[in-house]
């Protein structure tokens, strides 16, 4: 187990290391200049010529021991993210002010979503074949068919434009994410009953299972205890 670890942490470096110079490639090929982004494409070149020694893009991009990229990887090591020039500040402060926000978003909807996919996977399950099970197939596959995008506009129009029951925009308090965090699970959903439900079948097949049931043990027992306990592992 132990050289089974190690050697999946060292896959890692190579690995880590290809992301980061085909992200660092395509960001400087695809991005544009920096210099002309901050200072307008009517910059003389004076002025751009000295924008890129002050932040070091007149360095080669990859291939040298002093090149933009090798100066990115040594700061990443030290915990400098580097410079944002078009925020005008340093990447960390960004990410400082922005995590807050995206955490309280995200993490209430992976919670949410996963919970309440689970219930219906297991609900869908335990009576699998039957009109439970099949309504909660055919509103899964309607939750996969409509973009999030849809959700988002129908949100927004009906229940914060319409009725006014949320409001449309802005992040001043907790009941503000309300209404994004119930369509972030609702866009979410079917996919992870589709999958929920597969894992927890998977297991409903397998001998302990009959064991279980020749053990006299209930199926609510059988089905909380037992399946999705070993569900869980691929979930």
């Amino acid at each position: 187990m132990l050289k089974y670890a190690l050697k999946r942490l060292l896959e890692v470096i190579p690995t880590t290391i290809g992301i980061l110079l085909l992200t660092f490639a395509l960001f400087n090929v695809v991005g544009g200049s920096p210099a002309l982004t901050v200072l307008g494409k009517n910059a003389s070149a004076e002025s751009v010529a000295a924008f890129n020694h002050k932040f070091g893009y007149d360095k080669p991009l990859i291939f040298s021991t002093d090149s933009q990229f090798v100066n990115f990887v040594g700061n990443l090591v030290k915990g400098d993210l580097g410079y944002s020039v078009e925020m005008r500040e340093p990447v960390k402060d960004v990410l400082k002010r922005g995590v807050g926000p995206s955490l309280s978003l995200t993490v209430p909807i992976l919670v949410g979503g996963t919970l309440i996919g689970l219930m219906l996977a297991l609900l869908s399950a335990a009576f699998r074949g039957r009109t439970v099970d099949k309504a909660i197939l055919i509103g899964s596959t309607v939750l996969m068919s409509v973009n999030y995008v849809v959700w988002v506009l129908a949100g927004q129009f009906l229940l914060s434009y319409k009725a006014g029951l949320f409001p449309i925009w802005g992040y001043q308090n907790w009941f503000y994410l309300a209404l994004p965090v119930m369509i972030g699970i609702l866009s979410s959903l079917g996919v992870d009953i589709r999958f929920f439900r597969t894992a927890i079948l998977d297991e409903i097949y397998k001998p302990y299972v009959l064991t279980a049931r020749a053990k006299g043990l209930s199926r609510p027992v059988i089905l909380v205890r037992h399946v999705l306990r070993n569900a869980l592992i691929p979930i």
